[in-house]
């Protein structure tokens, strides 16, 4: 047999939806044209899909000309309705797992849904599409051989100011999704962190019309936005530091009850803030918490 036929061979056992079978499928990020023939098909053949909001999942089959059952999945009941789904599931039917953008299970509650499924032994497969993060990255100009993602920081100052405390020395490419409203206080606190001279890319809207990459260092990106309201969903792509300019963590020079106290300025508790110490650290929290008596 051939290369080209075994090719096509595999190719047809790919694309037969099976049942029993989770199916993630990436959804355009933006254009409607990034949506695979392979998605469509399987979106056209399983049983029932899985969505993160039924309303826009629903503007997408609509203009497939896809009528499928329906069920909402997301962050609020992914414990009750994921056991649902692997009942229905385990039952021989098949689902295809969607959110409103992207590649499901990366950011995404996608991903217990997927370890519920190898606990169950229900078989997962990928149909591969659109990233932001990805997408965001090969955009970017920086170093991709080495790359780390961090999703969307905490809307908790102290919290976001402790991962981005671990993250001060990290040497990878870093990936951040943020939100508009957010922008401005992350580009702050990334400057305060990383330093002003760290280059960032600021990736808007990507495959959308209004598309946006901005290239600049990180204090340029806090003028700029000082000066230009934020629109649309960002990713944030920042480089590494170099080994001869990667600044110490922010805790470096405090003691252990000026660190905990840092914390709890921040709104922590006094026990979660001896827990995040700790962790800085790298030390069990019983000796940070001996040292705070």
């Amino acid at each position: 047999m051939s290369s080209i036929k075994k090719l096509e061979n595999s190719t047809k056992e790919k694309n037969r939806v099976e049942a029993g079978t989770l199916y993630l499928v990436a959804t355009p990020i933006g254009n409607l044209g990034d949506l695979s023939e392979r998605a469509v098909k399987v979106l056209s053949e399983v049983d029932f899909i899985a969505a993160e909001d039924t309303r826009n999942s629903m503007r997408l089959l609509t203009h497939l000309g896809i009528s499928k059952p329906m069920v909402s999945y997301f962050e609020h009941n992914k414990r009750e309705r994921g056991e649902q789904i692997a009942e229905r599931l385990e039952r021989g039917e098949s689902c295809a797992l969607i959110t409103d953008a992207g590649t499901p299970a990366i950011s995404d509650p996608g991903e217990d849904m997927v370890a519920l499924c190898a606990a169950r032994d229900i078989p997962v497969t990928s149909i591969p599409g659109p990233v932001a993060s990805i997408t965001a990255l090969t955009l970017s100009g920086l170093p991709t051989g080495r790359f780390t993602f961090e999703g969307f920081l905490s809307v908790n100052k102290a919290e976001r100011r402790g991962h981005l405390g671990e993250l001060a020395t990290e040497r990878r490419t870093m990936l951040f999704h943020e939100a508009p409203h957010k922008l401005r206080a992350t580009l702050k606190d990334l400057c305060d962190t990383f330093g002003k001279d760290r280059r960032i890319a600021i990736c808007r809207e990507l495959t959308k019309l209004n598309e946006e990459i901005l290239r600049l260092t990180l204090a340029e990106a806090v003028d700029h936005y000082n000066e230009t309201e934020p629109r649309g969903e960002y990713v944030l792509v920042v480089e590494g530091a170099s080994e001869a300019s990667a600044p110490t963590a922010f805790w470096e020079s405090m003691d252990i009850p000026t660190h905990v106290a840092h914390y709890m300025a921040g709104g922590m508790s006094k026990m979660d803030a001896i827990k995040q110490a700790a962790k800085d650290r790298g030390v069990p929290k019983n000796e940070v918490y001996q040292q705070m008596i």
